[in-house]
């Protein structure tokens, strides 16, 4: 919820989210899509950085296997959707255990890279 409304106002991110009341999440990890067309520009790498700026670990959403040099040169038959996922998507500071302040500092660096 902290995140849906951090990024409510922002065009151009989105926030995973169970598709329909039939899937239950228990949020153990909250990752977002960056799309730079809608976002002036702003990419997930630039959200991450500053992040990083402040010391707040964010790291790109896993790497599709076909992409790491060890599978290179096996075939792939997939259909694009994970390399756009990878490109695009960013894992966020996460838990239960996240402090007012720890969220305050992570709102301050949203709120900063997208005004």
């Amino acid at each position: 919820a902290f995140y849906k409304e951090a990024f409510k106002e922002v065009d151009g991110v989105s926030v995973f989210e169970e598709p329909s009341e039939d899937y239950f999440s228990n949020h153990w990890l909250t990752a977002i899509i960056v799309d730079p067309e809608k976002t002036a520009g702003i990419t997930r790498e630039q959200l991450r950085m500053a992040f990083e700026s402040d010391q707040i670990e964010s790291r790109p959403l896993w790497k599709p296997m076909h992409m790491q040099p060890v599978f290179a040169k096996q075939p792939y038959y997939g259909s694009g959707v994970c390399d756009r996922l990878f490109r695009y998507g960013l894992c966020l500071p996460s838990g239960s255990n996240l402090s007012d302040q720890e969220r305050n500092r992570i709102l301050t660096v949203i709120k900063r890279t997208f005004v």
